[in-house]
């Protein structure tokens, strides 16, 4: 198959090109930048086919995408900075990279015919009680202006294609760019104590392993929602925490792995403050969704995190 890739120079797009070439497919990716800007770490992506685009170009996009003619767009790209998109000068450009240019990708995918698969998040959701949120759930509420506009570019998606698949995640990291995992230890290595909140749950995804569930997807035509994230730990046996997680149990397994001895002190989200953007409580995702309809859940994030330290080199 041929892909077209967005948002490469990030965590996510960057593993999925990867993920295309082991497979055999066509990869060709994009990004804002002119040529590739990732991580000059000598993978597949590093040398596969790039396109500068601004998906908030409807004309460009179209062009872009009409002459490639790929099978699938795998759409990775968007503005992800939570904070920052509070701002009130940033909210134009932010909904313009998250719906206009999800909007503008959408449409060149239906002028060729293509399959589309959008990156989405638990945001588009209020964030409150315990349950876990199922795929299907229509009950959005965003909390912020990153989680409305990911809904709008959810809404462009849905409402312009038929062949599309809508994957919400949530606590992304990767080789590819900045993430709590690589944060949190250049901080460890320097502090006694570190704080973090404990009343915000949910479960992280690691890039390597959703590019690979992203591909299997595209490959398919079960079209439709779906949540993906790491799995979590369900046998109690297994001596690690179970079940959906916090920030702080995240953060405490990750030293554990690392081998770091320094503090780490649970906090509320109150507590901690700082947060410009309102975050959710609840980010629990429901994955059976991916088993029903025959695709592999992606591995214990614990493991993930074993694998991601391997390879980051921290």
């Amino acid at each position: 198959m041929k892909f077209f890739v967005t948002g490469v120079n990030g965590q996510l797009g960057h593993d999925v090109m990867n993920e295309l070439h082991k497979r055999g497919h066509q990869g060709v990716g994009s990004d804002i930048a002119e040529a590739y800007a990732g991580v000059a770490d000598g993978s597949a992506v590093t040398t596969m086919p790039y396109v500068g685009l601004d998906i908030t170009d409807k004309e460009a996009v179209k062009k872009v995408i009409t002459e490639i003619n790929p099978d699938a767009v795998i759409h990775c790209a968007a503005w992800t900075a939570v904070d920052m998109a509070e701002d009130d000068d940033k909210v134009e450009k932010v909904r313009a990279v998250n719906a206009g240019g999800t909007q503008n990708i959408a449409d060149a995918c239906k002028e060729i015919d293509c399959k589309m698969l959008y990156l989405s998040t638990d945001y588009v959701f209020d964030g409150q009680g315990t349950e876990p949120w199922k795929p299907d759930c229509k009950a959005y509420k965003p909390l912020n202006v990153y989680g409305q506009t990911k809904l709008e570019g959810e809404q462009a998606v849905a409402n312009t294609l038929e062949k599309y698949f809508i994957v919400r995640i949530a606590w992304v990291f990767g080789l590819n760019g900045k993430n709590f995992i690589k944060t949190m230890i250049n901080v460890g290595k320097t502090h006694e104590e570190v704080r973090v909140v404990n009343d915000q749950i949910g479960t992280p995804t690691y890039t390597f392993d959703l590019a690979r569930l992203l591909v299997d997807m595209c490959e398919t035509e079960k079209y439709g929602y779906y949540h993906a994230t790491n799995s979590e730990v369900t046998d109690e046996s297994a001596g690690c925490k179970t079940g959906y997680i916090s920030w702080y149990d995240f953060c405490c397994e990750f030293y554990k792995q690392y081998g770091l001895k320094t503090r780490v002190i649970p906090v509320t989200t109150e507590e901690y403050g700082l947060s410009k953007a309102t975050r959710p409580v609840n980010s629990r995702l429901d994955k059976n969704k991916l088993v029903e309809k025959g695709f592999q859940p992606l591995p214990t994030w614990q493991d993930a995190v074993s694998r991601y330290l391997k390879e980051a080199q921290l």
